[in-house]
């Protein structure tokens, strides 16, 4: 079965959705799925495309949905949560520097739960402090490197790729090319990477 490239930023509500319940959907599926993160706002903003700011209807609409779904889900959601947020390049930026080194998703996982469960910005202390701990790495560290130039280029050029390849929201899941937008397409992304074809 050919690889599923997850496109993720940290700043995406409905990636919450994602991120909280795919390392066990990998487990359960054997499928195979490379995290990578970029900065889906640069992308947006470019587009002109702010889909929630100054739009109270649609916001209400967007929290009771991520709360219907995290319901489908099994998941524990608190809904609002912080948005949007503040430091999303270097969330961002540390979780690229985390799959570098290999504990990347582990950041990922804790970092949304705090965002969402304990109502803690991604990207901003004491989210970024305590995830990191809770995964065994130094924050001192860790934000020290996230935090150079080196990171914020490695970023850059990740958010190019995914602008390549016709990303442009998160979460986005690409298969040889394919694109597939949104939580709900997951499914959809796993069928094409088995068959060609979504079933």
């Amino acid at each position: 079965m050919k690889p599923i490239d997850f496109w993720f930023s940290i700043g995406s509500t409905y990636t919450c959705l994602t991120v909280m319940r795919l390392p066990a959907y990998v487990r359960e599926r054997g499928v195979t799925v490379i995290w990578r993160p970029f900065n889906v706002r640069a992308i947006m903003m470019e587009q002109a495309n702010i889909p929630f700011s100054g739009k109270p209807v649609k916001s209400a609409y967007m929290w009771r949905d991520i709360a219907r779904r995290a319901g489908k889900y099994g998941l524990s959601v608190s809904v609002p949560a912080p948005y949007p947020l503040e430091h999303l390049p270097l969330a961002n930026q540390v979780a690229l520097l985390g799959m570098q080194e290999g504990w990347g998703q582990d950041y990922v996982v804790a970092t949304y739960h705090r965002w969402f469960q304990d109502g803690a910005p991604a990207g901003s202390e004491p989210n970024l402090s305590e995830s990191l701990r809770e995964i065994g790495q130094d924050p001192a560290r860790v934000l020290g490197v996230a935090a150079s130039p080196a990171m914020e280029e490695a970023l850059a050029a990740e958010t190019e790729e995914a602008k390549r390849l016709g990303v442009f929201g998160a979460p986005s899941f690409v298969v040889e090319g394919e694109v597939f937008w949104g939580d709900d397409r997951l499914d959809d992304a796993v069928s094409w990477a088995q068959s060609g074809r979504v079933d």
